[in-house]
């Protein structure tokens, strides 16, 4: 097999979390580099690696082929442009940068060199959203009126991590929004317009850990929502359309057992717990019926494996630069909206 030999640029949560093991899982990948601090615990987990504090170690290696940044927002425009500027394909972790003007600069430079530049947004694989994916596919609920979705956790108190930190592309916006948005724009296209309420609840907090956003499309409307002192968790989605509603609790667990060490390869990977299975509520014979969704399984993997093909010449970016771009122009468009308090029109 002709595998892509990776250069990996961080091993914080996301690097050793999110991407390593998958990497490491599939045939189709080698990790040849890492750029990290943490050596020791870098062998422990991936093995025989080279592993540097530099990033240039890993640009001047003419067998790779792939870097992969999973560092802090703040670095991400400055490391893909070195990178694409030596010849390497790009995945960059959500959210691809801190603003649209380098996302189009990074895009521009990737078409010039002939490069792949793709955004790690790994939770288009989650098992609840590819369920919901396959029902307003085949349009279970009919035209859509509403759609909800929530990405609340308890954590009352900030911590010192940089997300927590008085830094542009710190927050709950850049960060959990980053999933909610994309999925959303994936799922529908573009809002004709956007609202959205931006705060920080807690009272130590420096950096936005609440919002509420509102995404327009004619009649229909997205409602994007995540709050960091959620104690007790309502439904993750609920979908409202002319033929019915769907309620969805639980969350994917697949980041919790890739925290655990599992491998995410094998047959019950990304299954959901049978009492997290969705609810379908409809008519039948006009009369009220209520059925539950068996999830479809969530995976990863299958972001690497478009990458893998992707760069074979056998298929298309699974998420394209341009769709990463999107999201950060949403995600501008939220703050101005949170500061002129009203609705912003794109168009």
């Amino acid at each position: 097999m002709n595998k892509v030999k990776v250069g990996l640029i961080g091993y914080g949560f996301s690097g050793a979390v999110f991407h390593a093991p998958i990497l490491k899982a599939l045939d189709q990948f080698e990790i040849k580099k890492v750029v990290s601090s943490k050596r020791d615990k870098v062998f422990e987990e991936v093995g025989a690696v080279e592993v540097t504090e530099e990033l240039e170690d890993v640009l001047n290696d003419r067998e790779i082929e792939l870097i992969i940044i999973t560092t802090p927002n703040r670095y991400h425009y400055d490391m893909a442009k070195r990178s694409l500027l030596a010849g390497k394909n790009v995945i960059l972790e959500k959210p691809m940068v801190l603003d649209s003007k380098q996302g189009e600069e990074l895009i521009q430079l990737a078409k010039e060199k002939k490069l792949m530049l793709s955004v790690y947004q790994n939770r288009r694989w989650d098992n609840d959203f590819l369920t919901i994916k396959e029902l307003i596919k085949n349009e279970s609920l009919g035209t859509m009126n509403t759609f909800i979705a929530h990405y609340d956790r308890f954590n009352p108190k900030p911590n010192q991590l940089w997300r927590e930190r008085k830094e542009k592309g710190a927050g709950t916006l850049y960060d959990l929004g980053s999933h909610l948005i994309d999925q959303a724009l994936h799922l529908f296209g573009e809002p004709q317009e956007v609202f959205c309420d931006l705060w920080n609840q807690r009272e130590a907090s420096v950096v936005d850990d609440y919002f509420h956003l509102i995404l327009g499309y004619q009649r229909m409307r997205v409602i994007l929502h995540s709050g960091s002192i959620v104690k007790q968790q309502g439904p993750k989605y609920l979908l409202h359309g002319s033929k019915g509603s769907f309620i969805k609790y639980g969350e994917d667990r697949q980041a919790e057992d890739l925290m655990d060490g599992k491998s995410p390869v094998g047959e019950n990977w990304g299954a959901d717990k049978p009492e997290w299975h969705g609810t379908l509520y409809v008519n039948e014979g006009g009369q009220p019926f209520e059925k539950k969704v068996k999830t479809v399984p969530g995976s990863y993997p299958s972001y690497y494996e478009g990458i893998y093909n992707c760069l074979r010449g056998q298929g298309q970016n699974p998420v394209p630069a341009e769709e990463g771009l999107a999201t950060i122009r949403i995600i501008e468009t939220a703050v101005k909206s949170s500061k002129q308090k009203g609705v912003v029109r794109l168009y």
